[in-house]
C-alpha cells in the first residue's frame, strides 16, 4: 500500500526503512528537508492515491495539533489519519471527533521499539473503529515484530494510547526496581563483581527481561556508570500514569514511587531533606550537617 509519514526522526526514519522493506510505498515529509522526500504536508498529500493514509510521527502536543489541522484541510473524507506519537489519549478523542466531522478516519497507536524497532519491529496498540483500522492494517503488519504478538487492537480511539501510556508507567517502576537493586549490590563489600551478577540473572531467573539485557549491556560499557550523571528526565507518560489511576482510585505505589524518584534526581541538595534535617535537630538535638 501507499502511506504518507510525517515526522522522520530516530522513530519516524526507522519506521519508513522497516515499511519500505516490507514492499511498501512510503512518501515521508519532514521539517528537516535532508530526512524529506516531499517539500510539504500538501506535496505529500498530492502523491498519494485515494483513499489515503496519513501517520503523523511527531512530538506530542501543538505539533501533533497543527499537523492534523492542517491535513483536516487536505485530506478527503474516506482518508484516515494515524497519530503514532506519544498524545495523550483524551486528546485523540478531540482529534478523532474533529476529523470525523470531515469524513476523515482516525486511528491513535502506540508506538515502543525505541532504537531496535528498525531491525526487531515495534509493540504497537492501537485504538479506533475497525474499518479504519483495516485500511492501516499493512502498515501494522509491516512494522510489527515476527510471530503472533506485538499487535493489538487495544479498543475504541484513545485505547492505543492509553494501552502505551499504562506500557511507559509499567517501564518506569521496572527500571527503578533494576535501579535500587544495582545500588544496593554496588554499596556492601560482598559482592565483589555486581555486573556479573547482573549477567547471571539474564538466564533461569524470574526477572530476566530485555530491560535487564540493556542493563547488562550498558554495565558492559562502563561497569560502574562512572561516566553518566544521575540524572533521569521524564517524557509525561509516568506523569499521566497516576493521573488516571488518581482518577480512577485505582493504587499505583510502584509506578507513583518511580516517577518520584526521577524528580529527585534533578535536585542538586533537597528542600525536603533540609527540613527534615532541621525538625531532627529541633526535636532531639541531632546533628546538622551545615553547608
Amino acid at each position: 500500500m501507499e502511506l504518507g509519514l510525517v515526522g522522520l526522526g530516530k522513530m519516524g526514519g526507522n519506521m519508513r526503512e522497516r515499511i519500505r522493506r516490507a514492499g511498501h510505498t512510503v512518501v515521508g515529509y519532514d521539517r528537516n528537508p535532508d530526512l524529506a522526500d516531499v517539500h510539504s504536508l500538501e506535496e505529500l498529500v498530492g502523491k498519494l492515491s485515494g483513499p489515503r493514509v496519513v501517520w503523523v510521527m511527531v512530538p506530542a502536543g501543538a505539533p501533533t495539533q497543527s499537523t492534523i489541522d492542517e491535513l483536516a484541510e487536505l485530506l478527503e473524507p474516506g482518508d484516515v489519519v494515524v497519530d503514532g506519537g506519544n498524545s495523550r489519549w483524551t486528546d485523540d478523542e478531540r482529534h478523532a471527533e474533529e476529523l470525523a466531522a470531515k469524513g476523515i478516519g482516525f486511528v491513535d497507536c502506540g508506538v515502543s521499539g525505541g532504537v531496535w524497532g528498525l531491525e526487531n519491529g515495534y509493540a504497537l496498540m492501537y485504538g479506533g473503529d475497525a474499518e479504519h483500522v483495516e485500511k492501516v492494517r499493512p502498515v501494522f503488519d509491516a512494522l510489527k515484530p515476527e510471530g503472533d504478538f506485538g499487535s493489538v487492537h487495544a479498543g475504541k480511539v484513545g485505547a492505543g494510547h492509553f494501552a502505551k501510556m499504562v506500557h511507559n508507567g509499567i517501564e518506569y517502576a521496572m527500571m527503578q526496581a533494576y535501579a535500587e537493586g544495582w545500588e544496593l549490590l554496588e554499596k556492601v563489600d560482598s559482592v565483589t563483581d555486581v555486573r556479573e551478577v547482573f549477567r547471571s540473572w539474564q538466564e533461569g531467573t524470574v526477572i530476566r527481561s530485555w530491560l535487564l539485557d540493556l542493563a547488562v549491556n550498558a554495565l558492559d560499557g562502563d561497569e560502574h556508570l562512572d561516566k553518566l550523571k544521575g540524572f533521569a528526565q521524564d517524557s509525561g507518560e509516568g506523569r499521566w500514569t497516576v493521573e488516571a489511576a488518581i482518577d480512577n482510585a485505582v493504587p499505583l505505589p510502584a509506578i507513583t514511587a518511580s516517577l518520584f524518584a526521577r524528580f529527585a534526581s534533578r535536585q542538586e541538595d533537597s528542600p525536603q531533606m533540609k527540613m527534615i534535617a532541621a525538625l531532627r535537630n529541633q526535636f532531639g538535638g541531632h546533628a546538622v550537617a551545615a553547608k
